[in-house]
């Protein structure tokens, strides 16, 4: 989650408590980490890059059509991008140089 502070209310975090959810906040600045801005620069890679659409709908339909094979046709190549899979430095890790 981002540090929104409609995400780190208190209400947000009893609930997840409730329901055994742990909570991972992003530092900030870290576009990298957040999950949906990856989906989206894939999603802009795909479909706006080097590509004229003559209407807006041809445009929402290119857009559309490659949210919609995210778990076929990409979803090999969103497999290796959109994970959770990176390495976590505690403040105590970082020695000083």
């Amino acid at each position: 989650m981002d540090n929104a502070a409609y995400q780190k209310c208190q209400m947000v975090r009893d609930l997840a408590a409730q329901l055994n959810i742990e909570l991972l906040f992003l530092p900030a600045y870290s576009p990298n980490l957040n999950l949906i801005e990856r989906l989206w620069k894939f999603v802009k890679k795909k479909v706006l890059y080097s590509q004229y659409y003559a209407t807006f709908d041809d445009f929402r339909k290119a857009i559309t059509d490659c949210l919609r094979q995210t778990h076929t046709t990409h979803k090999q190549e969103l497999d290796s991008l959109l994970t959770l899979n990176f390495q976590v430095f505690k403040q105590r890790d970082i020695v000083p140089i």
